[in-house]
């Protein structure tokens, strides 16, 4: 069964991130399992990213994977999985196969059991370049 849980934060998009398409946000999403112990740091880390890149308040959703069939449909590779836009910029090489289990992360200062502030932000930067594009494309139509 597949849990979902939603914190809300002051922001200008709702949890679905309904504005993202008009204020070139992105959506981010934190994948954990049940009481994982890293569920609150990434969920901060994500914030200090989104706050980073200029989208400080930006809703941060929290979607808990409770069993392997959720796991199996999320691609879900270890808890915390931050997916930026749905997918996650921190992917395992080769073929990863969804599981229930703790992820860890390399870092400048090791493993560590969410990304690296920096790292992070570089993926929201990647998002926000390709919305960008998009957008100009979309326009030049």
């Amino acid at each position: 069964m597949e849990h979902h849980e939603h914190r809300e934060h002051p922001t200008t998009a709702d949890a679905t991130g309904a504005d993202t398409a008009r204020t070139g946000g992105v959506r981010v999403e934190v994948l954990v399992v049940p009481d994982c112990p890293h569920q609150g740091p990434a969920e901060e880390r994500a914030r200090e990213a989104l706050a980073d890149v200029g989208l400080a308040g930006r809703v941060v959703t929290t979607r808990v994977i409770a069993d392997e069939e959720a796991a199996e449909r999320a691609g879900f590779t270890g808890s915390p999985t931050i997916l930026v836009d749905g997918r996650d910029p921190f992917a395992p090489d080769g073929a990863a196969k969804p599981a229930l289990t703790c992820r860890l992360y390399r870092t400048p200062d090791g493993l560590d059991g969410v990304p690296d502030r920096a790292a992070l932000r570089r993926a929201l930067e990647a998002a926000l370049a390709i919305r960008a594009t998009a957008a100009r494309q979309g326009s030049a139509d």
